[in-house]
């Protein structure tokens, strides 16, 4: 039996070692060659420092949709869309954050960023649209009351 899997090295030596027939040996075959490794799932929070938590919230709620923590297990927490997430560590001298003190940036995935861009300018809120579309989509820059940056993004 041939498969993708066989071209990759070692895995030829790793099946004749294991019962190469059966579906469980087909298995540990592949666990010889690529261990098995517990990976998180995806991100279960975002956490940050506040002058004032409460109005802070209140913002993300009122503009963007992203309603605050619960305040009993009754209750759900935001429940965002899977898509792609991207996690990256900047150089600290990046300017892509703006202030050179700013430690971290939120990204939000928006299904139509000229809706949200013209719904967040009635709320008297200032966005920086970048004009240019990349091959992974379309930017813009908000930021929130504390002046920290927010990038919402439409892939």
């Amino acid at each position: 039996m041939t498969c993708a899997f066989c071209l990759f090295p070692g895995a030829r030596d790793a099946q004749e070692q294991n019962a190469p027939t059966t579906p469980s040996g087909l298995i540990a075959a592949l666990l010889a060659v690529f261990p098995f490794v517990e990976r998180v799932t995806g991100i279960g929070g975002l956490f940050f420092r506040s002058k004032d938590p409460e109005r802070l919230a209140a913002w993300y709620e009122d503009h963007l949709g992203v309603t605050p923590v619960p305040l009993t297990y009754e209750e759900a927490p935001w429940i965002s869309q899977s898509g792609p997430t991207v996690f990256a560590a900047f150089a600290d001298d990046a300017e892509h954050f703006g202030r050179p003190q700013q430690q971290w940036m939120v990204n939000f995935r928006v299904r139509d960023l000229d809706a949200m861009v013209a719904q967040l300018r009635r709320a008297g809120i200032a966005v920086e649209v970048d004009e240019e579309i990349y091959p992974n989509g379309r930017f813009a820059r908000v930021h929130d009351p504390e002046g920290n940056p927010v990038e919402l993004w439409e892939p």
